[in-house]
């Protein structure tokens, strides 16, 4: 996960839009970001999504109408959502809220190369993962 580093872009401003299921965040470099909340949920920078180590990210699937249900603030460098789906325990930080409102296009070029390398629907329900626990 990006940390915070002194010179990164404060937000000045963060609107949850259920709607539109977007997060609309303002920072105070003049950037302005509309993060649909399906990326940041296959995006989540959680050891649960990203796993341990490179190579080991899970696909993310069947997120499109994920909702975020909760958004608390982590200290002054992060807030932690809630989503409907019940995952919880990814910690954005501003620099990584950041990364995805000014990368959008590309993470969702990238999220589509890996659905269709992995053969997989965007819209189809996760696969259970036999034998695998994270207490993350």
């Amino acid at each position: 996960m990006a940390g915070l580093k002194p010179t990164s872009p404060l937000p000045t401003s963060l609107t949850v839009h259920q709607a539109s299921r977007v997060l609309e965040v303002s920072f105070n470099d003049g950037a302005h970001f509309r993060i649909p909340f399906e990326l940041m949920r296959i995006y989540s920078p959680s050891a649960e999504v990203q796993g341990h180590g490179p190579g080991q990210e899970t696909l993310q699937t069947g997120k499109r109408d994920v909702v975020i249900t909760d958004i608390a603030s982590v200290g002054h460098y992060a807030v932690q959502p809630r989503f409907s789906d019940g995952h919880e325990t990814g910690i954005f930080s501003w620099d990584y809220l950041y990364e995805l409102g000014a990368d959008e296009s590309q993470l969702w070029q990238r999220y589509e190369q890996r659905l269709a390398a992995a053969g997989a629907e965007r819209d189809a329900p996760m696969a259970e993962k036999a034998g695998t626990s994270c207490s993350h």
